[in-house]
Order: structure tokens, then C-alpha cells, then sequence
């Protein structure tokens, strides 16, 4: 048991380590865009799952629903998303993204498809796929 629970610690450790230098590589690679990760992320997750509530596409990308509408907030005022009542919830609002919104977010999403390639390089096609499994599994897990 005690085995078990250092070697627990041991992939928490290495897991912190690779994300903080996986954000880091993303940033110097896509930084030149001039614009944040999760707000690119987003951006492509909002044109992607299109017209989406805003609770929704922060699950998708894995921020809280309140950083989700500061940053749609953003997006709205650049004009690159539109808020529009949704037709089944008077209540509820849908994001879609404008054509210039929509243009951003296919090539981000290029550019980060081709920075994730080449961040994991050091990678075989078959521990990319396990590596995403793993990280699958532990997402769900969370919760």
C-alpha cells in the first residue's frame, strides 16, 4: 500500500511538471498570436459545438462557467462571438461566432493542432493515443 501511494505521488509530481512546462510551450509557440490559451480554446471550442451556452462550452474546455463569461465578454466586445436568446429558454443565451470569430478560431486551431505535434514529438503514435486515455481517465475521475 505504502508503494502504492508514493508511486501516486511520484505521477502527480511528473504531471504537474509536464503541465506547467506544456503551458509554458504553448504560450512561447502560439504567443504571437497575442492572445490567451483559454481564450483561443474557447474561442475554437464556442465555432466548433455552435450556438452553445456559455456553462457548456467552459465544461468543454475545462474552466469555471464565471472565467467563461469574462472571457466570452472579451470575445463579444473584439466581435468575434454574438450572444442570441436561446429559442427553447427565454433565460438562457447561445454563443456562435461571427465570421471573422470563426476565422480566428480555425486557425488557431491550425496552429495549435501543429504545436501540439511537435510538443510531443518525443512521442509514438500509439503513447500519444495512451497518454490521452490516461488523461481522459483522470479528468473523468475528478469531476
Amino acid at each position: 500500500m505504502e508503494d502504492d501511494k508514493r508511486a501516486a505521488a511520484e505521477a502527480i509530481d511528473a504531471f504537474g511538471r509536464a503541465a506547467k512546462s506544456v503551458v509554458r510551450a504553448f504560450d512561447e509557440r502560439l504567443g504571437d498570436r497575442g492572445v490567451s490559451t483559454p481564450r483561443s480554446k474557447l474561442l475554437a471550442e464556442i465555432e466548433r459545438l455552435q450556438p452553445v451556452r456559455s456553462a457548456e462550452v467552459a465544461r468543454a474546455v475545462g474552466i469555471t462557467q464565471a472565467t467563461a463569461s469574462t472571457l466570452v465578454d472579451a470575445l463579444v466586445r473584439e466581435g468575434l462571438v454574438i450572444r442570441a436568446p436561446d429559442e427553447n429558454d427565454r433565460r438562457a443565451v447561445r454563443l456562435t461566432t461571427t465570421e471573422e470569430g470563426g476565422r480566428q478560431a480555425r486557425e488557431w486551431r491550425t496552429d495549435y493542432t501543429a504545436a501540439a505535434h511537435e510538443l510531443l514529438a518525443c512521442l509514438t503514435h500509439d503513447e500519444k493515443k495512451q497518454l490521452a486515455g490516461l488523461l481522459t481517465k483522470l479528468g473523468d475521475s475528478l469531476a
